[in-house]
């Protein structure tokens, strides 16, 4: 079998061409700019050029991209979306009209005197071309994960996302509840547009990614504290015999070494919640079982930023399953693509 897993990040996206003949360790891999890094570069290349611009193509991350639409707004340049192009720069279309972004219909955009700028967290015609240039065909199978806070243009994105863990937690959930194919919640905006440009792909968050590819680098014994650095997010969860128990969201540049110790430990012990964490401008937390800090098994470090933990006076181990720290999310999209084959195949 060959697969083709893509692990979709704000900096990076991190890409292994599986093949279950190979040893993992010999199969061919990338570290490529995130699409949402290429797109910013593009829309910054046209404000250099006092060149107006329309977005067009599907709802993807927005982050630096979006930035770059904002900087371009300021210089007084005309920028033109279509609805789903729109999405990405916020779930809210009147909010969207508000920043100067006019809406246009996606038969409206060749009569435009604009550069045309393409939105999409995959671009497989750029991918194939890549791999064609060292005589490689790219699989049709397709793993992908991304970051999707879900659709609320009504309140907050950071609330709305977890409360969907906390709904699927709280009902014993596992890893592989967070695997999609066929299946994406509505919610699920942004995977749903990976979907509509890979029709067979399986989708998986970033962070549950990163996590399940962490725990690969098995070091001690469950119950695991996996702890995601990324570098726009840290997510750490804790997994005990299998069952995702415990999840905790920050931004990463909040992050200090001292405040991640004092949260991951409290983490285990109960003894932080959901409004802590979102007060203090982090995503949120949830814990359904505390284990006790003094249980913990084995702590898994990944992630670009990992470097923050460098301080920690916790006893941790910085997880690189099969030797590479970049792709332990597409490791994790593997492990999540054989399971759900095996499953599906009786």
């Amino acid at each position: 079998m060959k697969l083709l897993a893509i692990d979709v990040g704000m900096g990076t996206q991190d890409i292994l061409l599986y093949d279950s003949e190979k040893n993992i360790e010999n199969c061919f891999k990338m570290v490529l700019p995130s699409q949402t890094q290429i797109i910013a570069r593009r829309i910054s290349m046209e404000t250099g050029s006092k060149r107006d611009i329309v977005l067009t193509g599907e709802t993807m991350g927005g982050g630096p991209c979006s930035a770059a639409v904002k900087r371009h707004l300021r210089a007084d340049l005309c920028v033109w979306a279509t609805e789903k192009a729109a999405l990405t720069l916020d779930d809210s279309l009147e909010r969207t009209k508000k920043m100067g972004v006019v809406i246009v219909k996606e038969d409206e955009v060749p009569e435009l005197n604009a550069s045309i700028i393409r939105m999409r967290d995959i671009d497989k015609t750029a991918l194939s071309q890549a791999f064609s240039l060292f005589g490689i065909k790219i699989p049709e199978n397709f793993a992908i994960a991304v970051q999707d806070h879900g659709f609320s243009p009504d309140r907050s994105n950071r609330i709305f996302r977890f409360d969907y863990f906390r709904e699927i937690i709280e009902k014993c959930a596992t890893l592989d509840s967070f695997v999609y194919k066929q299946n994406i919640p509505e919610r699920f905006t942004r995977m749903k547009a990976v979907e509509r440009t890979l029709p067979s792909v399986m989708l998986m968050d970033t962070g549950i990614a990163a996590i399940r590819g962490a725990i690969l680098d098995e070091k001690g014994r469950s119950p695991y504290l996996a702890v995601n650095i990324g570098n726009g997010h840290t997510l750490s969860g804790i997994i005990d015999n299998g069952a995702l128990i415990a999840l905790m969201e920050h931004h990463t540049q909040q992050m200090t070494p001292e405040k991640l110790d004092d949260q991951l430990v409290r983490l285990c012990n109960g003894t932080i919640g959901f409004e802590e964490i979102f007060e203090d401008g982090g995503h949120g937390c949830f814990v359904r079982e505390a284990v006790g800090f003094e249980n913990i098994g084995g702590i898994l470090v990944t992630g670009p930023k990992r470097e923050i933990m460098s301080g920690s006076k916790l006893d941790f181990h910085f997880a690189s399953p099969y030797g590479d720290m970049m792709l332990t999310g597409c490791f994790g999209l593997v492990d999540a693509y054989i399971n759900y084959a095996k499953e599906q195949n009786g």
